[in-house]
């Protein structure tokens, strides 16, 4: 599994459910990423869309919701990507806060979006920092920068 995020550099990633911000270019390049393959998410990012991506199997983590068009996950904790990466259809987790942080230990990279303004919000990405490394700049622009991060033993020496 992989985790795509676009957040500023003090972590924000949503306000009030919501992205405060848009950018040209950054949700076309969401959109290149994932397409073809399964994307989860919890039940607030899929309520904030407001229906199913096209193109993606979309994995709605909810425990008591039910949303047409979908795939539910109701457990985390028994959660099997294998089941949904066949083809290699790498698994993308698209957010919130909550399923980042629940599944970031899981993923072995990051597909960061790192927004240069800085905008007020209540959803943050969790720190990673300490367990994956930058692996390739993708993109630079004046108000973004796509970098790909992949898993380390960064506290080996």
């Amino acid at each position: 599994m992989k985790a795509i995020v676009a957040m500023t550099r003090n972590r924000v990633i949503g306000q009030n459910n919501r992205i405060p911000w848009r950018l040209r270019g950054e949700q076309g390049w969401f959109k290149e990423v994932t397409m073809g393959h399964p994307i989860l998410m919890g039940r607030k990012t899929f309520e904030s869309i407001g229906k199913p991506l096209p193109g993606r199997r979309n994995l709605v983590v909810t425990r008591t919701g039910n949303f047409t068009g979908v795939d539910l996950i109701r457990d985390l904790r028994t959660f099997d990507p294998a089941v949904y990466e066949l083809d290699g259809g790498e698994i993308f987790i698209i957010g919130g806060a909550e399923i980042y942080a629940a599944l970031l230990h899981r993923c072995d990279g990051i597909y960061l979006t790192i927004v240069k303004e800085e905008f007020a919000g209540n959803a943050y990405f969790p720190e990673f920092e300490s367990e994956f490394k930058i692996s390739q700049t993708i993109r630079n622009t004046p108000e973004f920068d796509i970098l790909c991060y992949t898993r380390c033993s960064c506290n080996e020496q």
